[in-house]
């Protein structure tokens, strides 16, 4: 076990009380729910029977119970590697490798080791809380592929951001950080690019539309907005599981409006328009290039944070490291990161929230009434056992959208 100096005990303290917020906050956004058993919004009086209610409130508190358990094992398994000594042992072992290799293989040990103990609590939540309300539709031989292939691809896309940012570290000298920041931006935006065209289908089929009936209805409302995007496709996500969505992606030349099938079948044309218009409002409002300039300067300040204190012989001690590795400071830096990341959460959420209502707008504008996009926000939360109640403070962590109720009040009084 590593020596307990004061800064590992203040950076535990602050852990432990991040770690102790989030599950408060979950305890507390389950009691909330359970104080509202059976009680309804009256704008889903006519939609959900009190069969239906109980199914959402069971759902919603079946998940919390899950992200709780898994929640506090892997903060337990955090502390246990963080205390034992672990990580030093782990680079102990590579030292000898050089510094780019052992760099390469000391995160990609670290990764694995995560990857292999969220499975279990991933394989939960398919094949019992998703398969005992209906949701699942996949087979344990495509959950399988589908976490192969998710393996791959992190240590593919991973392990090719990390040799750059060793690369940078060993050869760009105390200026490293702007060096670092332009890779790890480029590669942001690259993958917003390459994602609908490459990513995507990895692991699912996309249709454009234009031999469904929504076509023309579709095209007139993007014709009439002059929007430029690659298309609008139906992605089969029917294959893996009954929830409904649509979502826009892409950067430029490569963006498209994604519906998924389960969409299209559950919903009315005109609740599918509505969702849609949804989608082009936040085309229209830029709202993915803001995401993407707020990347790009928290990720510079975070970087230069970094090498300010990646250095620092401290930081090594603390953790029981005996040498000064740059690879091993990325990670601690990472780790620090940790609590300060609960607690600015709020901000972030609040803005995404911001630009979910200002889609809702203009949506509402576009089809010159909210009524359609009201109806299928109404049907999604059904269908998906939304939580009708979530607790205000749970809201402001976790909530990168606004709740339905809050959704539809703010669409009836523009």
């Amino acid at each position: 076990m590593i020596p307990l100096d004061t800064f590992m005990v203040v950076f535990l303290a602050a852990y432990l009380v991040a770690a102790a917020l989030d599950a408060a906050l979950e305890i507390l956004n389950a009691s909330h729910l359970k104080k509202r058993s059976g009680v309804l919004p009256q704008d889903f009086a006519r939609l959900i029977d009190a069969d239906k209610l109980k199914r959402m409130e069971e759902y919603s508190l079946a998940k919390t119970g899950l992200g709780l358990a898994q929640g506090i094992a892997g903060r337990i398994a955090f502390l246990g590697v963080i205390l034992c000594g672990a990580l030093p042992w782990v680079h102990g072992m590579l030292a000898d490798l050089g510094f780019f290799l052992a760099g390469l293989l000391f995160f990609t040990v670290i990764g694995l080791a995560a990857a292999v103990f969220s499975i279990p609590f991933d394989w939960c939540g398919v094949f019992c809380i998703e398969e005992h309300f209906g949701f699942n539709t996949r087979s344990l031989g495509l959950w399988l592929r589908d976490l192969l292939k998710s393996l791959l691809l992190s240590l593919v896309l991973g392990g090719g951001l990390l040799s750059l940012l060793l690369l940078v570290i060993l050869s760009a000298g105390s200026n490293w950080w702007i060096w670092a920041w332009m890779v790890f931006f480029s590669f942001q935006v690259l993958l917003l690019v390459l994602y609908p065209l490459v990513l995507a289908p990895v692991f699912n089929k996309f249709t454009p539309l234009e031999n469904h009936p929504l076509a023309g209805k579709i095209n007139d409302l993007v014709e009439r907005e002059g929007l430029r995007v690659k298309g609008i496709f139906e992605m089969d996500a029917g294959k893996r599981s009954r929830h409904t969505n649509a979502y826009l992606a892409g950067l430029g030349k490569t963006k498209r409006i994604v519906l998924f099938d389960t969409l299209l079948k559950a919903h009315r044309d005109e609740e599918v328009v509505a969702v849609l218009a949804h989608e082009i409002g936040h085309i229209k409002k830029r709202h993915l290039s803001k995401q993407l300039v707020l990347t790009g300067l928290s990720s510079a300040a975070l970087l230069f944070l970094a090498s300010r204190i990646m250095f620092w012989p401290k930081l090594y001690e603390s953790f029981g490291f005996s040498s000064e590795p740059a690879y091993v400071g990325l990670l601690l830096v990472g780790i620090l990161w940790e609590p300060a990341a609960f607690f600015l959460s709020p901000f972030a959420m609040a803005l995404s929230r911001r630009f979910e209502k200002e889609a809702d707008q203009y949506a509402s504008k576009l089809l010159g009434g909210p009524a359609d996009l009201i109806g299928a926000l109404k049907q999604m939360a059904r269908d998906n056992l939304s939580n009708l109640f979530p607790h205000p403070l749970y809201v402001a962590f976790h909530y990168s959208h606004p709740t339905v109720p809050e959704r539809i009040g703010l669409l009836r009084s523009q």
